[in-house]
């Protein structure tokens, strides 16, 4: 069963150069991300029937807020890559950074996702509803 289509240019081609693409029910639920309902999320001291519950966090313990941007450096092991052996220098490369930010990935500022993926996300979710 036909669900959706979209155009899409591929790599290599010119602006202006567009391919027709469809997509299956299959497709798109495997283009789309898994977005939970609003109502089963997590609400701290009720439980899944609504009920006031004792909190989890134990008198003293530490919180801990979870950064709106997390940093990953990726670096490369040379010495062990290319099976040099250890000496008292390090052999690490550094390739760069990924950070996520609001959920989406970046290496060094350039994003991991692109336009045309964000455009068939969207076309595909709201096909499926």
């Amino acid at each position: 069963m036909l669900l959706a289509s979209a155009a899409i240019r591929p790599a290599a081609a010119q602006p202006d150069d567009t391919v027709p693409l469809r997509l299956t029910e299959a497709d798109c639920r495997a283009v789309v991300a898994h977005e939970p309902a609003p109502d089963v999320a997590y609400t701290p001291g009720v439980d899944v029937r609504g009920r006031a519950v004792a909190p989890a966090d134990l008198p003293g313990s530490v919180r801990i807020d979870v950064p709106d941007e997390i940093v990953i450096p990726i670096q490369v092991d040379l010495a062990r890559r290319l099976g040099v052996p250890r000496t008292r220098y390090e052999a690490d490369a550094y390739v760069g950074t990924v950070t996520v930010v609001d959920g989406r990935p970046y290496f060094d500022g350039q994003p991991l996702f692109d336009a045309d993926q964000a455009a068939l996300a969207a076309a595909c979710r709201a096909a499926l509803r």
